[in-house]
């Protein structure tokens, strides 16, 4: 099968710690550090607020998908990703949680489009049963 897109981003230096990302058109061009958190100066970003950049971005497009099948509008929905690195020893892993808020629609129904959005998102399909994922509908 043929892509619709690839995105190229190269990865140069010591990588997470204090390395620098380009993509190949120039629009992405990050400094990275250790976060504060984790000893660093904090002074980049970091593969886990990238990773939340990108879902997050996604996840929103995913929403308007699902909700646009059931044949309800979307205006004015914020998508949160919050990215947790875990750690024990030498084992590394990741958590998400994805947070919607709007007033557009109730909370049962923004909870059974991001359902739906989960299983439309190409983040979500990639990270499925890798990530543990919750979801939360904040709505009015």
């Amino acid at each position: 099968m043929t892509p619709k897109y690839t995105a190229v981003v190269v990865t140069t230096g010591e990588g997470r710690h204090g390395g620098r990302s380009i993509s190949g058109d120039g629009n992405l061009n990050v400094k990275h550090a250790f976060p504060k958190e984790l000893g660093g100066a904090g002074d980049g970003t970091n593969p886990e607020q990238l990773l939340g950049a990108g879902w997050s971005a996604c996840f929103r497009g995913a929403l308007d998908r699902a909700a646009s099948r059931q044949g309800i509008k979307l205006f004015n929905v914020d998508v949160t990703a919050e990215i947790s690195l875990f750690a024990e020893g030498d084992n590394f892993w990741l958590g998400a949680v994805l947070r919607a808020q709007t007033g557009d629609v109730d909370r049962a129904t923004l909870s059974r489009l991001m359902d739906d959005a989960h299983q439309l998102c190409p983040y979500s399909k990639a990270t499925r049963g890798n990530v543990e994922v919750e979801l939360v509908a904040e709505a009015a």
